[in-house]
């Protein structure tokens, strides 16, 4: 199967958005890219399985490459393993339903799908990408985009949501940078320098030394995109000013960039020092896991409470990485799906209500179960999936990460995974005081009383997004399985 029809179908769409004179074409062409992407992902997904079934045992399949700039020995390699798989497919998941949530975007329709969809490119990209140089280059890709649809479309404060969260990513890029640069020049000692991690990791022996400057430099400019603490700040500002579909992609998304690039370049080329230095990464995905929990509870506004939620989700993925062993490292994956797809559904369902509402704030709202009981009913299964109910898809994510985090014995880490672990009881109270306020008891506002439930494009993003949810925590046996035969290195 060829790659590269991920990148190169939402590129197709911005030169067909180009051609669209009124709304009804922006909305044809958002809505059939979307479905091929996600089409082109499913099939991925059955060839790959064909492919492992067969007997091919190689660590990545359907591999392509091409000289980029040969004086750097720059490639556009791609290649795909069970991770990446899932990856793309929750991609392609968050970017049809946001297509949907984004039906009545207002104004300039085709400026916004635009945008979104050259920060799908840079998702889709990044993802498949093999080359440290490449993944980068399709990394700044999906960032740039970030500016102006916030920016442009979002509300509140949103240039300075906008600015803060574009100078903080490019801050982390900068770090990154230059442990990609490091890596690649301590990749060779004959003179043959590669930005290729699969040639790095069988190879390449990067002199521990180097790994103890490189190592921080990757997973912290990787860990700011992953609301790493204290380099959190951009992402609760960043999601309450993005539009529903930003909103959505973002936290779905584009967050899991973070830890994929950890797990990909930082745990898996530079071990020793993963082995060596985690124990200070773990203290601040610790402090990342519960002070997001934390911080939600004491927030108003139903974005803010997402967004530090967000956090603390999103600290756990890391912290999983960090325990260097294959349940939590399966825990961390699955966790990156799980967030992904009830945090996109959150955001989409956060966003209906302020359609109807025009308000946020949680002590404005109540009763809203019998006005609105489709978008209600599904808020809470989003929150019930968050605050890890089995056979949904947060248990599923969850259990393999504390299990895992317990399989190192030593004192330290059974500390910090009982710190992570008292997250959850803190995420229970959030979500049910917020589903208790604005669901259920009195209507605060009678205008409420005139206001409908969700209409057909509505109901379709969030069914997509609902039947994941469930369908990740009742069967993720076949999930698991394609994570696990992509960790074979790991003890």
């Amino acid at each position: 199967m060829n790659l590269s029809l991920f990148v190169i179908v939402p590129v197709l769409m911005l030169l067909a958005f180009i051609a669209c004179r009124n709304i009804k074409q922006i909305r044809t062409v958002a809505v059939i890219g979307a479905v091929i992407e996600l089409i082109l992902a499913l099939g991925l997904l059955y060839f790959f399985y064909a492919e492992r079934s067969a007997g091919n045992t190689a660590e990545m399949l359907f591999m392509f490459d091409a000289v980029w700039f040969p004086s750097l020995n720059i490639h556009y390699a791609v290649g795909v393993d069970g991770i990446s798989v899932l990856m793309l497919l929750l991609t392609a998941v968050i970017v049809l339903t946001g297509t949907f949530a984004s039906w009545n975007i207002k104004p300039l329709p085709k400026d916004f799908f635009m945008w979104l969809t050259l920060l799908s490119v840079g998702v889709y990209g990044f993802f498949i990408s093999l080359d440290m140089f490449t993944m980068f280059f399709f990394y700044e890709i999906a960032l740039i985009p970030m500016y102006l649809l916030i920016g442009l479309w979002g509300t509140g404060k949103k240039e300075y949501s906008a600015m803060k969260l574009t100078l903080m990513l490019m801050g982390g890029s900068a770090f990154l940078f230059v442990g990609v640069l490091g890596l690649y020049f301590f990749s060779s000692t004959t003179g043959h320098y590669t930005f290729n991690m699969l040639e790095i990791a069988h190879s390449a022996s990067i002199p521990i030394e180097a790994q103890y400057w490189i190592f921080p430099l990757v997973f912290l400019g990787f860990g700011v995109l992953g609301a790493l603490f204290p380099f959190h700040t951009w992402s609760p500002d960043g999601h309450a000013s993005a539009p529903t579909a930003v909103s959505m992609l973002h936290a779905g998304v584009l967050m899991k960039l973070g830890g994929y690039g950890c797990f990909r370049i930082a745990m898996r080329l530079m071990p020793e020092a993963a082995d060596e230095l985690s124990w200070i990464f773990i203290i601040l995905t610790g402090i990342s896991v519960i002070y997001g929990a934390m911080g939600a509870i004491s927030q108003t506004d139903l974005k803010y409470i997402n967004a530090y939620s967000s956090v603390s989700h999103c600290g756990l993925v890391l912290f999983a990485i960090l325990m260097i062993n294959q349940t939590a490292m399966k825990g961390a994956v699955m966790q990156m799906l799980s967030h992904g797809l009830m945090t996109a559904l959150f955001f989409a369902l956060i966003g209906m209500i302020y359609g109807r509402t025009h308000t946020r704030d949680i002590r404005q709202m109540g009763g809203l179960m019998k006005i609105m009981p489709f978008l209600s009913v599904a808020y809470v299964i989003a929150g019930l999936a968050s605050l890890g109910l089995p056979f949904l898809s947060g248990f599923a994510a969850e259990m393999p990460i504390f299990v895992g985090a317990f399989q190192n014995d030593d004192m330290f880490h059974r500390v910090f995974t009982i710190i992570a672990i008292s997250s959850i009881v803190v995420t229970a109270v959030y979500i049910l005081m917020v589903v208790g306020k604005i669901l259920f008891g009195p209507v605060h506002d009678k205008h409420h009383l005139e206001l409908t439930d969700g209409v057909w494009h509505e109901k379709v993003a969030v069914v997509c997004l609902v039947i994941c949810v469930a369908g990740m925590g009742m069967f993720p046996g076949w999930i698991s399985e394609l994570i696990t035969s992509s960790l074979y290195y790991m003890k």
